[in-house]
């Protein structure tokens, strides 16, 4: 009778750390070809929304597809939310954005998860380590008020969450309520981008700056003395 023969764990561990280079390799080289061949996109949103909307009725999926994995490859969130906003209005912009960067924010985050503290920390030149400290002592606050209030930037955070001890529970919902005001006001703001005089197009832009100037009011008194404990900010450093 045969029996499996066990993979020595070197192998497996060799194995392992192939794959994580190799999934690196795949992310960089990515975001190398769209620097390269796709610049405009990365700061003009009315260029995706021209791209979503040739693609009929598959354009909504395809859009919350590109959301899915543009961040990934340093498309930022805020272009793709306006790019929804433009090409769906404000309400199915902030629908189909919202979907978009939940699903993207899981796989950023299995990928923290999968390549671990010290490969992160380290493609992330360590500017992040206290903010995963953090994370590991209060997950489900801290990645909330990052969420709502976005100091850091969104796929470098689901890579630290991915690689701290936070439950995949907490993290989930402290994201899917997070990033709802955010997404919405951004939305708001393009469906509005090419009227920038009119009364609307002011509001969202005042809500936007009213949001992020509370939460430095909000980072600099509760969050401080609270969840961070002994560490006077949340700013990498």
């Amino acid at each position: 009778m045969n029996t499996a023969v066990p993979v020595p764990f070197y192998n497996r561990f060799h194995l392992l750390t192939v794959l994580k280079i190799l999934l690196v390799v795949v992310l960089a080289g990515g975001t190398v070809y769209l620097l390269m061949t796709q610049e405009e996109v990365f700061r003009n949103p009315q260029l995706i929304k021209a791209e979503v909307l040739s693609w009929g009725a598959w354009g909504p999926v395809g859009f919350m597809l590109l959301f899915a994995f543009g961040p990934s490859l340093l498309v930022p969130g805020a272009v793709m939310t306006l790019a929804g906003g433009l090409a769906f209005g404000t309400i199915w912009g902030s629908v189909y954005s919202i979907i978009g960067a939940d699903i993207g924010a899981l796989i950023a985050f299995a990928a923290g998860r999968f390549l671990g503290k010290a490969m992160v920390t380290s493609l992330l030149s360590g500017k992040f380590g206290e903010v995963m400290d953090k994370i590991a002592r209060n997950g489900f606050q801290i990645i909330l008020y990052l969420r709502v209030f976005p100091i850091i930037p969104y796929n470098a955070l689901n890579l630290l969450a991915g690689a701290s001890p936070i439950s995949f529970k907490d993290y989930f919902w402290a994201s899917m309520i997070g990033m709802i005001p955010g997404t919405i006001l951004f939305a708001f703001l393009g469906n509005e981008l090419w009227h920038p005089t009119s009364p609307r197009f002011m509001l969202a832009l005042a809500l936007i700056i009213l949001s992020f100037m509370a939460g430095e009011v909000y980072r600099r008194t509760r969050v401080d003395r609270t969840a961070v404990g002994e560490s006077p900010t949340l700013s990498p450093k």
